[in-house]
């Protein structure tokens, strides 16, 4: 069919497989819809036909796709200790045009680069659908191009260090330009990554703490946990405990509102930090704040302590923006207080670096301080970041937008100072960002990269056997056909921003980076259909990034992943996670998978922040919380019986094994205790490379952060860390928590038995 075939030049997908055994045809309105947002016509048999010719005369003229990937032999085994080049920006590539090439002949499939450390990588067509979205086979592979071009085709590459040379060989990793110059007269330009094979590889086995820094209050926060905290975090863990890493929450800037979303994976901007995190204490400036009204800054110190107080002692949920409304007064002082010449200096240096990207960003808080926090509602002049209207509101505004350009550049301080406490208490990683999947519609991110962002859809899952009527998450999808035509500069951008604070990434639904479930805005979740992105790409710039900062990344690959990801993600260094009652022989006799069964390349939890915490696991509370909440889809006494099932089942393995310790049965907090241990004896039993122990589960916390399919039925993403008797504990006695310790115990023991613990 026409419409197929224009939909598969696209990369557009016209059915999926929920299961090995079953095909799903996606509707035609949905097609229909995904090509329309990629600003293709397909709304009638003739604009179809006008559609498929326009794109095959493209293809079969196209002397090169937008972006040509070559992957370069290995990454660094062990990420180097940060120093004063860690995280400096990559030079960008040059603009000028160098001396024309002689005339030669096209490097072959499979030929090697000299010098590069490999040969050139052709695509795996196996793992990919017939037509990749760069519309021809094999996607973007440097190989497959240059073989394709005709006889007698001149190339000449711009490299990202300034060179221009007349062949491809013995590239340094980076984003050049390659142009071909064909017999007839043809040009072509192409954006051209080399990077290396694979990521950088954890050094040794570790494990680390998994914390949601916002629950994690110290005698210090203001109503809720804050960089400060991180750091004193990361300090006390690496030294007293032995930890390794830290993994923390999104801390992307959320999008303002009243009341703002609490949740920090829908996000206003994934590039730029969230102010609310500030240690306001910690700006230098603030110690000479309010000079001339100490009043003024008095009251602020109390407030913040009466906020603290209600959250730890009289029951009250973290209030973001009750936090967000000091923190924003205090640093208002703050920034009147003058800059020395040393710090004036450093943050002209990061307004000269950060360039149109922080200047957008800040003149769209600055607007939505006047005009609301939704772009779509602004003056039609405004929604256009490039327009002459939001220049003059823009030096209108200067004065909001150097506020928040100054916030910017304090919490990026502040998290770098958290990455170098990690470093300095020894951790061999150090902090893990996540990555959110996308952004919030209204946000700073959607509004300044219009350009990037599919107009009228929104990414989700389809229908599954946990979600019926399939997910619609309410973010803008990136284009596959912008990103590589700009070579895939704001991904690039993104990465460099994150890595910069960061011993390893954590990416939020990485099979996104192969492809993404369009929802057409308004139709339900399941008039969807995939949308392929060119993932060789994606996973050479992620590769790229990575490697020059030294730094692992994570994906979160849960739930239902189509056949072949796991394992390119694996070809590449990228580590999966497992989580502990998630693992089973689904393929032969459903039971809990035995530890030696366990993959090696992953992250191993015990629990995550969209699951219930151990301890509730094993006691049932998740069940009667999902009861009492109205959210059972089966009798309570079914629900009930399954999860005393599935526990007893992992409780038997784990008794076998002989990893239950002093566990005597029955619910008592010594039994719940000694089972929470021996689950963590289980996790190190696993040949996984990193193995992660979710903080609230150190102190029997039952309560999860986060329960999806709930929206004010239940206080997401707002509660603090408590004990088992859902009383908010602090940092200073978690450190001094015999729960903890016992706990961290078992880590050390395993570390001297083979088990999970610092490379030397």
């Amino acid at each position: 069919m026409p419409l197929s075939r224009l939909a598969a030049l696209y990369g557009v997908a016209t059915s999926y497989s929920p299961s090995p055994d079953r095909t799903v045809a996606a509707s035609d309105e949905a097609v229909v819809a995904a090509l329309a947002a990629l600003g293709v016509p397909a709304g009638t048999p003739d604009a179809v036909r006008g559609s498929l010719a326009a794109r095959e005369a493209e293809l079969r003229e196209r002397l090169l796709p937008p972006t040509l990937v070559c992957w370069t032999g290995s990454a660094p085994a062990t990420p180097p200790a940060p120093g004063p080049s860690a995280g400096a920006r990559s030079p960008a590539a040059p603009a000028g045009d160098g001396a024309s090439p002689t005339a030669g002949r096209p490097a072959s499939p499979g030929s090697s680069l000299p010098g590069a450390g490999g040969p050139v990588s052709g695509a795996d067509d196996a793992s990919q659908d017939s037509v990749a979205p760069g519309g021809i086979p094999g996607g973007s592979s440097l190989a497959s191009a240059l073989a394709a071009l005709p006889e007698g085709t001149r190339l000449r590459v711009r490299t990202e260090q300034g060179e221009t040379r007349a062949s491809v060989e013995g590239l340094e990793p980076g984003v050049h330009e390659l142009e071909a110059t064909a017999p007839d007269g043809r040009t072509a330009r192409a954006h051209l990554v080399v990077a290396p094979t694979r990521l950088p590889e954890p050094p040794g086995r570790t494990y680390g703490l998994l914390v949601q820094v916002y629950s994690l209050l110290s005698r210090h926060s203001w109503g809720m946990g804050d960089l400060g905290d991180l750091a004193e975090l990361t300090a006390w863990a690496g030294r007293a405990l032995g930890a390794g890493f830290v993994q923390v929450n999104p801390m992307h800037a959320a999008v303002p509102g009243a009341p703002t979303d609490p949740s920090p994976y829908r996000p206003s901007s994934r590039r730029y930090p969230d102010p609310v995190y500030l240690r306001v204490e910690d700006v230098p400036e603030f110690a000479y704040a309010g000079d001339g009204d100490r009043d003024r800054v008095r009251a602020l110190l109390e407030k913040a302590d009466r906020l603290r107080e209600s959250v730890l002692h009289k029951g009250a949920l973290i209030d973001r923006d009750a936090v967000w409304e000091l923190k924003r007064e205090a640093l208002e002082l703050v920034r009147d207080v003058p800059l020395g010449p040393g710090r004036r200096a450093a943050y002209c240096d990061f307004l000269a670096e950060e360039g149109e990207a922080l200047e957008d960003h800040a003149t769209w808080c600055a607007l939505a301080e006047v005009y609301g926090s939704d772009w779509k509602g602004w003056p039609p002049g405004l929604r256009d970041p490039r327009s002459a209207e939001t220049a003059r509101a823009r030096g209108e505004l200067m004065d909001r937008v150097d506020f928040h350009s100054r916030l910017a550049w304090l919490t990026d301080a502040q998290l770098a100072t958290a990455q170098r406490s990690a470093r300095d208490a020894g951790m061999t990683v150090g902090l893990v960002h996540d990555l959110a999947v996308g952004v919030h519609p209204g946000g700073a991110d959607a509004w300044a990269q219009q350009e990037y962002f599919a107009a009228g859809m929104s990414v989700g899952a389809p229908p599954d056997a946990f979600s019926v009527q399939g997910q619609d998450w309410g973010l803008p999808p990136w284009r596959p056909d912008r990103l590589a035509e700009s070579g895939y500069a704001p991904y690039r951008r993104l990465l460099r921003a994150l890595f910069r604070y960061a011993g390893a990434l954590r990416i939020d639904h990485v099979m996104g980076l192969f492809r993404l479930w369009w929802v057409p805005q308004g139709r339900p979740a399941t008039e969807g259909t995939y949308v392929r992105y060119d993932a060789e790409a994606m996973l050479a710039v992620l590769a790229l990034e990575a490697s020059r900062a030294g730094a692992l990344v994570i994906g979160e690959d849960l739930g239902t992943v189509e056949p072949g990801v796991r394992e390119t993600l694996q070809e590449h260094g990228v580590l999966g996670t497992s989580v502990l009652w998630f693992e089973r022989d689904w393929d032969g006799t459903g039971l809990p998978l035995p530890p030696e069964q366990w993959r090696t390349d992953c992250l191993a939890t015990a629990t995550t922040h969209d699951l219930p915490p151990t301890a509730s696991r094993l006691t049932g509370d998740h069940v009667e919380l999902r009861d009492r909440l109205g959210l059972l889809t089966r009798p309570v006494d079914e629900e009930r019986a399954e999860a005393a099932a599935d526990v007893g089942e992992w409780l038997a393995l784990l008794a076998r094994l002989g990893l239950l310790q002093g566990a005597a049965g029955g619910v008592s907090e010594q039994s719940e205790e000694a089972e929470i241990q021996a689950v963590h004896r289980f996790l190190l039993r696993t040949p996984a490379r990193l193995v992660g122990v979710w903080l609230p589960d150190a102190v029997g916390d039952r309560r999860p952060q986060n329960l999806p399919g709930t929206w004010d039925q239940y206080p997401n993403w707002r509660l603090p860390v408590a004990d088992a008797e859902g009383r908010p504990i602090t940092l200073e006695e978690l450190a001094a928590s015999p729960r903890l310790h016992a706990l961290a115990e078992v880590v050390r023991e395993g570390r001297t038995t083979g088990g999970c613990g610092q490379a030397g």
